[in-house]
């Protein structure tokens, strides 16, 4: 967002469901999916802090420490892209109220419309993407972290995969107003491939977590 200080990551979780809960426009559904995203992707780091120096996972051990600085990382990006995708919302809402008396304000309306919906579909696609990466952290350390920790994993793997369809509604819900029926398809397609990527990672996740069992390095 644009002031610092109003950043979703320094709110209380109290204050982040009230403002999610009022009448304000922003944040909204595609805030929303970074958020759980996030904690998804926390919850791969977390167990990733609790593989390392186990002797029982030495052999897992570069892989666990790379996967988890990954997604440590994740985390605080989808928090930003939370902050983000409030922002290019609040700017397609100023759009949508422009002026459209005469011709010329009409014009102006238009292309501030189909500019603002292109950075409104263009932020939950980032979302989206970083959520691919969660489920591949989650799918990566499966069977090749902590076993008594699997289940957050899997747990993980849920947030990330509601979390990518949440963001792929707010992609596909801007490509009317973008008006472009070639970044539509395309766009279209990207969102189609990523969804599918996800589903299988994270139904990858859950089948070695229910296994429960340790994978070759």
């Amino acid at each position: 967002m644009d002031d610092p200080a109003g950043r979703f990551r320094d709110l209380t979780l109290d204050e982040f469901s009230k403002r999610l809960s009022s009448d304000a426009p922003a944040p909204g559904g595609g805030a929303a999916s970074a958020i759980a995203a996030s904690l998804g992707a926390a919850l791969v780091a977390m167990v990733a802090a609790l593989s390392v120096d186990r002797p029982k996972y030495a052999a897992w051990a570069e892989h666990i420490a790379r996967y988890g600085d990954a997604a440590r990382d994740l985390a605080s990006g989808l928090l930003d892209m939370a902050d983000d995708d409030a922002r290019v919302y609040a700017a397609f809402s100023r759009a949508l109220k422009l002026p459209r008396e005469t011709d010329e304000e009409k014009a102006t309306r238009t292309a501030a419309i189909r500019a603002a919906a292109r950075d409104a579909a263009g932020i939950p696609l980032r979302i989206l993407e970083a959520c691919r990466e969660v489920v591949a952290a989650s799918e990566a350390l499966a069977g090749r972290s902590n076993l008594n920790a699997a289940s957050d994993l899997a747990v993980a793997s849920r947030l990330a995969e509601a979390a990518a369809h949440g963001a792929a509604e707010n992609v596909l819900v801007n490509l009317p107003a973008i008006a472009d029926a070639t970044v539509a398809d395309e766009l279209t397609g990207q969102v189609a491939e990523l969804l599918a990527a996800v589903e299988e990672l994270a139904e990858t996740t859950r089948a070695h977590v229910e296994r429960g069992e340790l994978r070759e390095p």
